[in-house]
Formats: C-alpha cells, sequence, structure tokens
C-alpha cells in the first residue's frame, strides 16, 4: 500500500512546492512584470472563463492596459493560491475570505495563517472521520464477500 502512496505523495509535494515558489515570487519586489491572460492560462492550464470568473466573483483584479487585462506578479500568486485551495475543496467565499485577509501589504498575514490552520484542522479531522468509516465499511464487505465465496464453494462442490 505504501509504494502506491508515495507517488501520490511525491506529486503533493511537487505541487506544494510549486505553489510555495509562486507565493514567493510575487514577494519580490518587481512590480515591473506584467502577464497577460492567455500567458496564465498556459502556465495554469486554465481557460480565459475560468480567469474571467474568478474576476467576476472578485478574487482577480487585474489592470487594463489599452483595453486589455495585464495581471502582476501578486495577481498570479493569488490565482495560484486559488487554484490550490479548489483543489484541496475550498468554496470561493472561503479562498476570498483567506485572500482578503491578507490585506494591501501583507499586514493580515498573521490571523491568514491562524485561520487556515483552523480550517486545515478540521479538514484533516472530517477526512480522518471518513476514512475510518470507510475502512468500517470495506472490511464488512470483505467479511461477506468471503463468506459468500465459501458458500458458493460449498455449492459448486459436487456431492
Amino acid at each position: 500500500m505504501d509504494t502506491l502512496q508515495a507517488p501520490a505523495r511525491g506529486r503533493g509535494a511537487r505541487a506544494a512546492s510549486q505553489a510555495q515558489a509562486v507565493i514567493a515570487s510575487h514577494r519580490v519586489d518587481d512590480a515591473g512584470e506584467l502577464f497577460g491572460i492567455t500567458e496564465l492560462c498556459t502556465e495554469f492550464g486554465i481557460t480565459l472563463r475560468t480567469i474571467r470568473f474568478y474576476e467576476d466573483k472578485g478574487l482577480l483584479s487585474p489592470r487594463r492596459v489599452n483595453g486589455a487585462r495585464v495581471y502582476t506578479r501578486r495577481d498570479r500568486a493569488r490565482l495560484a493560491l486559488i487554484l490550490r485551495s479548489k483543489a484541496i475543496g475550498a468554496t470561493l467565499e472561503e479562498i476570498k475570505h483567506y485572500l482578503d485577509l491578507y490585506g494591501a501589504h501583507g499586514e493580515g498575514r498573521q490571523q491568514q495563517l491562524a485561520w487556515v490552520r483552523e480550517r486545515t484542522d478540521a479538514s484533516i479531522a472530517e477526512l480522518e472521520r471518513k476514512r475510518a468509516a470507510i475502512d468500517a465499511t470495506l472490511a464488512e464487505l470483505r467479511l461477506i464477500n468471503t463468506e459468500v465465496r465459501s458458500q458458493l464453494a460449498k455449492l459448486e462442490k459436487p456431492a
């Protein structure tokens, strides 16, 4: 079983590392680097419609240059956080709350971290309860399956 879980953990670690790199990159004081919507779509493997949807929900606020959307490193980091949060089951409301806690210059970082700690603690506990229920159901199904196989084997033997 561990050999099956190891690749998944490796992928999770790589995804976490990539997300941390993107988040760290927005902290570099390089406001001059801008990204187009197509660039972000390609980088994150999402559609234009997805980015526009996040804009409509107030999660992203690109600048406009000659009518075209342009995104800063901060916008790019926010998009990475949005996608990562969606991947672990966060709602758009939760994501917006998390992003809003950060503030304009990171003044809410401690509140943000505390909120994430509380949410992940609750999610971990819920998933562990679900895993226990699944394990119990699997054990019961295996018992039933074994008994049925035994009974079938007895019935199929010539007397």
